[in-house]
């Protein structure tokens, strides 16, 4: 709780013009100290000085946004004291970023009753509406589900962060992002796969775990370091349409589409099939044809010569070795195109497997580093001199 008030309260990114501390707060200025004594001593007296300690909650508005840092600090504090009544809330704008925002860190216990302070999913879903309000009231932009700030759409796969680390991580690393990687992963598992094992199937081979029951909400995937995310969070962070439903939805339209295809070769091969049955035939009745000669057309009937009949011999065996060849030719060429199908894939799961690997191995010597460092801190203090 400290920490959090000190990084709030630093003057790199606020100054005390813009800050303030709903409640019982008897001190002329507002530093961090001041404030987390303020908030201990509360505690304490309704011996409650364990557990969680506070809250945080920020405000951000848009860069484009029209709101000066005092408004912004107006907006907090209406906040603060109509959402946590009863709590002691510093309340403190930054302006250090091109975005104004409004940080918030209350009291977990309250100094009417000494209640503690319970937030559910329930009740942030109702503090965001209750901020939406606030800002309809004063003319200011209120966000829309899958718009950017200026109502233009927000186009499938395109990176959307919700939380600060988050956006951090994808502006500073996106290519090392496990985030990005497992995305990368549904979309390429995605591809022609018809049932929901398959799926699962594929997102093994890329390096993929995937928890699928009917039993939970949400799939979650899990990478071989460990490394878990949400569906929601995909969906949410890519602005992409993969819950359960709309995989399962994908699956369906993905069958009809193959069940398509395979219709439209078997009608292909049938089509050449009755071609071939056709050019066969007509080579079997090469005995008995109807032709021209000398612009009159007649049946050429009786005996034929010996020239007559190898020449037309070898007509039909030139047909039909046309014939095999042609089909032989289509046969090689369906067989290269699977090869090559499985080829590319067998390539891309090796080059999954492989940057998982190295960024597995990468994380192993960072976490030994960290290990070693940890060490020789805990070495020092030991060696240091007795107080």
């Amino acid at each position: 709780m400290r920490n959090c008030i000190e990084y709030v309260l630093r003057p790199d990114k606020t100054s005390e013009l813009l800050t303030y501390v709903t409640g019982p707060y008897r001190h002329d200025e507002i530093n961090y100290d001041l404030v987390y004594r303020t908030f201990l001593e509360e505690k304490k007296m309704w011996d409650k000085d364990t557990g969680r300690m506070y809250a945080h909650n920020i405000i951000s508005w848009h860069k484009d946004e029209q709101i000066t840092p005092d408004q912004a600090l107006e907006f907090g504090k209406q906040f603060a004291e109509t959402w946590f009544s009863g709590f002691q809330t510093l309340v403190a704008v930054h302006k250090d970023k091109d975005h104004i925002h409004c940080h918030l860190v209350t009291n977990s216990v309250s100094y009417e009753d000494g209640r503690k302070l319970h937030n559910t999913k329930k009740d942030l879903e109702r503090m965001k509406q209750f901020t939406n309000q606030m800002c309809r009231e004063r003319g200011l932009t209120v966000a829309e589900k899958g718009k950017h700030f200026d109502g233009s759409q927000i186009e499938k796969g395109e990176v959307i962060a919700w939380s600060k680390d988050k956006y951090n991580l994808f502006r500073q690393q996106v290519k090392d992002s496990f985030v990005a990687d497992c995305a990368m992963a549904v979309l390429k598992a995605l591809e022609n796969c018809i049932s929901k094992e398959k799926f699962i199937e594929k997102m093994k081979q890329f390096g993929w775990k995937v928890n699928w029951t009917e039993k939970r909400k949400h799939i979650t995937f899990q990478n071989q370091v460990g490394k878990k995310i949400r569906d929601s969070n995909l969906s949410k962070t890519f602005h992409l349409d993969i819950s359960k439903e709309d995989l399962e939805n994908e699956f369906d339209r993905n069958y009809e589409r193959v069940r398509a295809e395979a219709e439209r070769t078997n009608g292909a091969d049938e089509e050449l099939a009755g071609y071939y049955r056709q050019v066969e035939a007509a080579c079997e009745g090469a005995g008995g044809v109807t032709g021209a000669s000398d612009g009159r057309e007649r049946q050429v009937t009786g005996e034929k010569s010996e020239d007559e009949t190898q020449a037309e011999n070898g007509k039909t065996e030139f047909i039909l070795r046309e014939s095999r060849n042609a089909r032989r030719n289509s046969e090689i060429k369906r067989r290269n195109s699977s090869f090559d199908n499985r080829t590319v894939r067998n390539a891309e799961v090796e080059s999954i497997a492989s940057a998982e690997q190295r960024r597995f191995e990468e994380q192993k010597r960072l976490e030994e580093q960290e290990r070693t460092r940890a060490a020789r801190r805990r070495n020092k203090r030991r060696s240091g001199p007795e107080l």
